[in-house]
């Protein structure tokens, strides 16, 4: 489905203008739930299940300490919260993304922020885990780069990082590559789809200081609830 553009005209360099611009053009075109799914990407009920399942595959524990960043309309909120007993911070750029993340976990105890740039709102050294599903597929490499440094910051160490990212090797990431040259043609103004590599990232790790635990393909059936689609990348602090 095809969006209208923003009604105001955004720089599409300025990452929090462009996704709130997109958020507010689709609940002015679809019934508010709607708009809440397509924002993320749709696949609810399965995505945050399977978000989840991966998760706990990579070692979230009930009792650990989460941090969603890109936790937008509650996609993984929403599931976790039967699970996780532990802390939870969820953030995103979209103020309409996290009041609705906020009212679908229904937990007084956790934190959703809204922020306005790169960085994660917690002290150093008090995280178990951070998250970013379909995060680093979205901005530039060195606003990649920035969101780890800020990951590995709140992390213990052993703490974990997972993210899902975009690859050229893989047919279904270059379909995706395509439309997005589509869209550049039509000037189409939405999130960019940013595309990363295995080397690269291996480098950025060591670069960090991280441990690379594990790449995983796409396709790679990791839980039973599914595959997310999107390649993974699982780093530990040491």
């Amino acid at each position: 489905m095809r969006f209208a553009r923003p009604r105001r005209v955004v720089d599409i360099h300025d990452l929090k203008a462009v996704n709130v611009a997109m958020v507010d053009d689709l609940l002015r075109l679809l019934p508010h739930d709607e708009a809440m799914a397509t924002a993320i990407g749709g696949d609810w009920d399965a995505g945050g299940a399977r978000q989840a399942a991966i998760l706990r595959h990579y070692g979230l524990c009930e009792d650990s300490y989460l941090v969603d960043v890109g936790c937008g309309a509650g996609r993984l909120a929403g599931p976790l919260s039967t699970f996780l007993r532990g802390r939870y911070l969820g953030v995103d750029l979209v103020p309409a993304l996290v009041a609705n993340a906020r009212r679908v976990a229904a937990r007084p105890d956790w934190r959703f922020e809204v922020i306005d740039h790169i960085g994660i709102p917690e002290t150093d050294g008090v995280a178990d885990m951070v998250c970013f599903f379909s995060v680093l597929t979205h901005v530039a490499h060195e606003q990649a780069y920035w969101y780890l440094e800020e990951a590995k910051r709140v992390l213990n160490p052993g703490g974990r990082i997972v993210f899902s990212f975009l690859e050229y090797r893989e047919p279904w990431h270059m379909k995706i590559f395509h439309e997005t040259v589509a869209s550049a043609k039509a000037r189409v103004y939405t999130p960019p789809n940013v595309f990363l590599d295995r080397s690269g990232l291996q480098t950025w790790a060591e670069d960090l200081g991280l441990s690379v635990v594990e790449f995983r393909d796409g396709g790679d059936p990791i839980v039973t609830e599914g595959n997310l689609g999107q390649a993974l990348c699982i780093l530990e602090k040491r």
